[in-house]
């Protein structure tokens, strides 16, 4: 028997790695023949500096920077000086995990922090700039990254405007200035949604609540996204709004897409090549892969990366069983999609804090249950 890991982190309860541990021990003591291949894999969100770490040996940078809500902060990004590469991932700067509950204000947040440190990294001689997505606590459609970079957003007045989620409706004009100092430079946005930028699929309607955000600043942020999105169409003569992946990190992707004419990738895609893994599945006869992440619902379906790790499931024929600690969503569908198992590992009987303590042993039992049932089948 061969399996294959891939497994995101339970958020507020245990790492990837320690997500793999769980499920290496529980499949070994009911099936100790098995060779069990790992992945240490991100969606593009935290995490994905880690998950890059471990297949290749680079600089890590630290530096000043800003947090969501603009206060003085540090974070780092990687760099390889033998091909110009930095990897920076949105997260670190403008993450929502930087934020209390009680600072949580999509309103108010912004992406600038990230952006400055793209400039630290260009500054420093990137010519290749990857930057992962996904875990952010913002909703400005990039236009911070952008305006660290030179680009000003202005009302009907020609007032200045900071680039934030409650200034989105206000933009009427966009400005360049001198864009030599990141002319030529390729960007390369990693994300594994598929939202587009605005409506009931788009950034503020799927995410911004997890933001913050009440119904009425979620249809604020949204109008706000949709006026962006004019704006650029009737001033850039460009419309990516409803580019699949471009509602990523609070629309961020769509900022990096037309502004700085990034291109897609998803970061399962990303990362499996990172790791030889399509080589691998070339290579080697793997039984199944398992997956797996803290929640599996409805986002889960735009592309997070159990939702990578279906395609690659059903580009190799592979079954693919996901283990989660809570299912909010309808397994049949899940089933529909090409998942083989959706296994919850959530003790019903106890309090929710129980499970999340206890979630390694509550893994590792229940992926020991589940091939000892299959042995009786």
């Amino acid at each position: 028997m061969k399996i294959l890991l891939i497994p995101d982190k339970f958020k507020g309860s245990v790492t990837a790695e320690g997500v793999i541990k769980a499920l290496s021990k529980g499949i070994l003591k009911s099936m100790p023949e098995t060779k069990v291949f790992k992945v240490m894999a991100s969606d593009g969100g935290d995490g994905f500096l880690d998950a890059i770490q471990n297949y290749i040996s680079l600089e890590r940078v630290e530096g000043d920077t800003i947090d969501p809500l603009g206060r003085p902060s540090r974070a780092y990004y990687l760099y390889n000086e033998s091909n110009s590469t930095a990897y920076v991932e949105l997260a670190k700067a403008s993450g929502i995990e930087l934020l209390s509950n009680a600072d949580l204000n999509v309103m108010e947040t912004s992406t600038i922090g990230t952006g400055i440190q793209i400039k630290d990294a260009i500054t420093r001689g990137a010519k290749n700039i990857i930057i992962g997505l996904g875990g952010s606590a913002t909703n400005d459609g990039g236009t911070g990254i952008a305006h660290a970079l030179g680009y000003r957003f202005m009302d009907d007045k020609d007032n200045l405007l900071a680039p934030k989620g409650k200034n989105l409706s206000l933009i009427s004009k966009i400005s360049k200035m001198d864009d030599s100092f990141w002319k030529g430079i390729s960007f390369t946005a990693v994300n594994d949604v598929t939202n587009p930028l605005f409506g009931k699929e788009g950034a503020a309607y799927v995410y911004a609540k997890q933001k913050g955000a009440d119904s009425g600043q979620i249809e604020s942020l949204d109008e706000g996204l949709r006026n962006l999105a004019y704006t650029v169409q009737n001033t850039m003569g460009v419309d990516h709004a409803l580019l699949p992946g471009t509602g990523a990190a609070g629309g961020t992707a769509y900022g990096l897409k037309t502004f700085f004419n990034a291109e897609f990738i998803s970061g399962i895609e990303f990362l499996f090549k990172l790791a030889g893994i399509p080589q691998l599945l070339k290579e080697t006869s793997i039984d199944y892969i398992i997956t797996g992440e803290g929640k599996i619902d409805e986002q889960t379906l735009h592309g997070k990366l159990i939702k990578g790790v279906m395609d690659i499931g059903l580009q190799y024929s592979i079954p693919v069983i996901a283990v989660c600690g809570k299912l909010a969503i309808d397994p049949i569908e899940l089933k529909k999609k090409g998942l083989m198992a959706v296994l919850e590992v959530l003790d019903t009987t106890k309090p929710l804090q129980y499970s999340m303590d206890n979630a390694s042993k509550l893994i590792e039992k229940t992926i020991f249950n589940y091939f000892e049932n299959q042995k009786s089948i």
